[in-house]
């Protein structure tokens, strides 16, 4: 049994929330808990401990949205086919890698995608080989490096046109896959280590409490609402780990550095301010007075 210092009581409660947040929307483990946890710990360390408890997380889900994944499993198969290589790929990029460039690479490549879903992007997407096949490598590739997948996964989902139970099916199935099959390959390139096995007495409990949780409250809240601000809380977190890793890898200078993270807050202000106002039928009603009066 490790020994609890600080940095092991902050990843408790951020794997509790984190795992609060999975159980109200099906996704964001991994998403929330990674940015933060990068601060104490690199994802050679990391990585593994949230795989294995994402397979039994992902396994959870799926069965209990089993009802959807007749309708689905077509659509998702390209994805789960192009996630082998790319999987295979991550992996030995994760054991050759700096492990700052690493944190670099998460940082950079989330935030974008996290704003993008904040902004509401849609684009009609039909699922075919031709989109399915690449977007499962590229997924490969950052699930097996970062474990995070939920932003690009629901952003595809939801150009796609998924009702409720078909797009928590069609997630679950694809993470099933990906969280088994990088725990496959994180064993046979030796990344199951003594310290990564610490965390798990961190993960286990906070997942135990959370999920179930999340899955009781979601019933009593507006489930977009909801969602939306957890996107805000990613977003400040993502600008957060990026300043401070632009910091560790002397590309800019501290004062400058958390600029970054003013750009990423300030502009997920703005959307959600733009949410809000579309969202809640109280904030919309305000806003149609005041555009009423200004035009008359």
């Amino acid at each position: 049994m490790p020994e609890f210092d600080a940095a092991m009581w902050f990843l408790a409660a951020t794997t509790c929330f984190a795992a609060f947040v999975n159980g109200a929307i099906g996704y964001g483990f991994s998403s929330l808990t990674v940015p933060l946890a990068l601060v104490f710990y690199t994802n050679r360390i990391l990585n593994p401990a949230i795989v294995i408890i994402e397979v039994f997380v992902n396994v959870y889900v799926l069965l209990i949205n089993l009802k959807g994944v007749p309708v689905v499993w077509r659509r998702v198969l390209p994805i789960l086919l192009g996630l082998l290589p790319g999987i295979a790929l991550g992996g030995y990029a994760l054991t050759s890698l700096q492990p700052g460039w690493i944190k670099f690479a998460t940082y950079t490549i989330i935030l974008p995608l996290i704003l993008l879903q904040a902004a509401g992007w849609r684009r009609p997407i039909e699922a075919s080989w031709l989109i399915g096949l690449p977007f499962g490598w590229m997924l490969g590739i950052l699930y097996s490096v970062t474990t995070i997948s939920g932003p690009p996964l629901a952003m595809l989902f939801n150009n796609q046109g998924l009702v409720k139970h078909e797009f928590r099916a069609g997630l679950a199935l694809v993470r099933v896959a990906e969280s088994s099959v990088t725990a496959f390959v994180y064993y046979q390139l030796g990344l199951f280590i003594s310290e990564s096995g610490s965390l798990l007495y961190v993960f286990i409990p906070s997942v135990m409490v959370g999920i179930p949780l999340g899955s009781y409250v979601i019933r009593r809240l507006d489930p977009e609402i909801f969602r939306r601000i957890c996107m805000s809380f990613d977003a400040w977190i993502v600008g957060f780990g990026l300043s401070r890793v632009l910091i560790e890898l002397d590309l800019v200078q501290s004062a400058w550095a958390y600029s970054v993270m003013a750009a990423a807050i300030l502009i997920d202000l703005c959307l959600l301010y733009l949410f809000l106002t579309t969202h809640n039928p109280i904030w919309s009603e305000r806003r149609s007075r005041k555009t009423a009066d200004i035009s008359a």
